[in-house]
């Protein structure tokens, strides 16, 4: 992908990319995408489809993995594992936040800024 063109890419106008157009969508090579796939960091709409497609939601995780091997010059077993902690660090972060707001008074509490 050339990264000195700026490109507007709707997810909700794709609802499904197949694996050719997340490579080259993501900037991540072929391999890449596989081993993505490999580890279970990112999973076809129908894992059983002799072609597979993924949802266009992906796109975010193949770009940031994208970055970041750029970013901090990854193998791909680095990147997929850096990418899976990642996202399990966003759920957590998501889930912590859903038992704060549960809580009277530390959700907002938590929310206000350092003075």
């Amino acid at each position: 992908m050339d990264n000195d063109t700026a490109q507007v890419f709707r997810l909700e106008d794709h609802p499904d990319l197949s694996q050719a157009e997340l490579v080259a969508l993501s900037g991540l090579t072929d391999l890449e995408v596989v081993e993505l796939i490999d580890f279970g960091v990112i999973t076809p709409v129908d894992q059983k489809a002799e072609i597979p497609a993924f949802s266009a939601t992906w796109l975010v995780v193949t770009r940031t993995a994208f970055r970041l091997r750029c970013a901090f010059d990854l193998e791909h077993g680095g990147l997929a594992i850096t990418v899976t902690l990642l996202q399990r660090i966003e759920g957590l972060e998501a889930d912590l936040c859903r038992a704060r707001a549960r809580i009277p008074g530390v959700g907002a509490a938590r929310r206000q800024p350092p003075h």
